[in-house]
């Protein structure tokens, strides 16, 4: 569904003597994201993770290589592949003057949906997040666990084909997570392809069926959780990750 070649990505800053530099964020990445699969991007804060989302996202340009969506590029059918696209930021950013349901209306005229279409897809949106009751809420008194939901929800209104949830769990405690996971679980069983950053080893373990390990925003390898292992003959994920990258641990 998703075709990366040779993507990079520089930002210009400057060097302790005040001389023009480049940072290279994200460093000649290659990789295909198959469809109706949970894939994972693995890595240390810093990796490149959630600039090369942003670059799947279309949110920022790439300085060199392609993305291709089912064959095409952004550059050649942006609007299409944009509705294709739900997208979970790392941060909140919610209207926070409008409440629970309103943020949610704002972001399905966007798209441009029918009246009726959206109003009943808020209230089922809201009702599969566990968040029927606080529709009239303002989004300031929500819980972290509620806004990830709520952000989750915001993503799912147009219905896109494919989900990027990026560090959607960051900040959470373990059994908020554990729900967050529950239901990024049931969204790939109904055919949603889901695209998942995390520096949360147990998190890429316990979810995706293959997961990309990037360090110094290079790709170091690919393969399922289980192949890791097998391949490098070890008992864990966190093994497996601390034997190519030569970490401790992914924070």
């Amino acid at each position: 569904m998703i075709e990366i070649l040779n993507l990079v990505k520089k930002f210009k800053s400057v060097d302790k003597n005040n001389q023009p530099t480049f940072k290279i964020a994200v460093d000649n990445v290659t990789l295909k994201i198959r469809r109706n699969e949970i894939f994972g991007i693995l890595g240390p804060n810093g990796a490149g993770k959630t600039t090369l989302i942003k670059m799947l996202t279309g949110q920022i340009l790439p300085t060199a290589g392609k993305i291709f969506y089912d064959g095409k590029t952004f550059e050649e059918n942006k609007t299409a592949i944009k509705k294709m696209l739900g997208v979970v930021p790392q941060h909140i950013n919610f209207d926070q003057d409008l409440n629970v349901g309103e943020n949610l209306e704002l972001h399905a005229r966007l798209y441009g949906m029918e009246k009726i279409d959206r109003r009943q897809r808020i209230d089922k949106l809201l009702s599969y997040m566990e968040l029927a009751d606080c529709k009239n809420y303002s989004v300031k008194k929500l819980s972290g666990g509620m806004k990830r939901r709520l952000l989750i929800a915001r993503a799912l209104i147009h219905r896109p084909q494919i989900l990027f949830l990026d560090e959607p769990t960051v900040a959470l405690d373990p059994q908020v997570r554990r729900k967050i996971w529950a239901l990024i679980e049931e969204l790939a069983k109904g055919g949603v392809t889901i695209i998942l950053t995390t520096h949360y080893i147990e998190e890429a373990e316990k979810l995706c069926q293959r997961t990309a390990i990037i360090n110094g925003g290079k790709l170091i390898a690919v393969d399922s959780p289980q192949n890791f292992c097998d391949r490098l003959g070890k008992n864990s994920l966190e093994d497996v990750f601390v034997e190519l990258t030569g970490r401790r641990n992914s924070l």
